[in-house]
């Protein structure tokens, strides 16, 4: 009889602790687990993995953009790479859609003060855009030094614009008189009439904003 009744508590001890075992060994296991899920994120990531993506969507940002970048030559002094180490006048004369407006800025005796300024900020009219002013007036504006000077100047911002404070911006020029602009992501309008058409180019001092109608001076 004794012997019976200790083989059942024998019995119901070990059905006791059995559960308590496999609990053990099942928390054993998860902790295992959490651990190596620990050890996975906490691991280093990749090189160039998260942190590489929005640095290059960062960079993109700070591209230059628009229709007209395309035809700027993608090597040599007149590239996007070149202009950058060059002042503003200098970087222009290095492309060949800014041929009218380098030549205009020299009749105006104007290089040197685009090159010698500091985070300027300049409006490129293109040849095409000259093209839309009659010859005849263009031809006589050209000859005009003191009112070519005053369109020119017009162009100019004395301070470096990024394309978002373009949104929708009223800047001081050179030439005394305020330009207004507008437009969001990659669609910017200098007042109302003057579209840029590739922005955002960086040269040595300036931030240049390639147009496509030349900016005329209210007064």
């Amino acid at each position: 009889m004794n012997t019976r009744i200790s083989r059942i508590a024998v019995t119901l001890a070990a059905a006791a602790v059995l559960p308590l075992a496999l609990s053990a060994c099942s928390d054993g296991g998860s902790d295992s687990d959490k651990s190596d899920s620990a050890s996975k994120a906490s691991a280093p990531a990749p090189a160039g993995a998260s942190d590489d993506g929005m640095g290059s969507s960062a960079s993109a940002m700070d591209e230059p953009f628009g229709p007209a970048c395309s035809s700027v030559p993608e090597n040599g002094a007149g590239s996007f790479d070149g202009m950058a180490k060059d002042p503003v006048a200098t970087a222009a004369s290095n492309n060949p859609a800014l041929s009218t407006l380098v030549s205009a800025v020299q009749k105006a005796g104007l290089v040197d003060t685009l090159n010698n300024a500091q985070d300027i900020t300049v409006f490129a009219p293109t040849n095409d855009a000259f093209k839309k002013i009659p010859k005849a007036t263009l031809d006589k504006v050209l000859a005009d030094k003191a009112e070519l000077t005053k369109i020119l100047t017009y162009h100019v911002v004395g301070q470096k614009l990024a394309p978002k404070d373009l949104e929708n911006g009223s800047f001081p020029t050179l030439e005394k008189s305020k330009l207004a602009t507008s437009g969001s992501g990659e669609s910017y309008t200098v007042n109302d009439s003057s579209k840029v058409v590739c922005g955002n180019v960086k040269t040595a001092n300036a931030n240049v904003y390639i147009v496509d109608t030349v900016l005329m001076p209210s007064s």
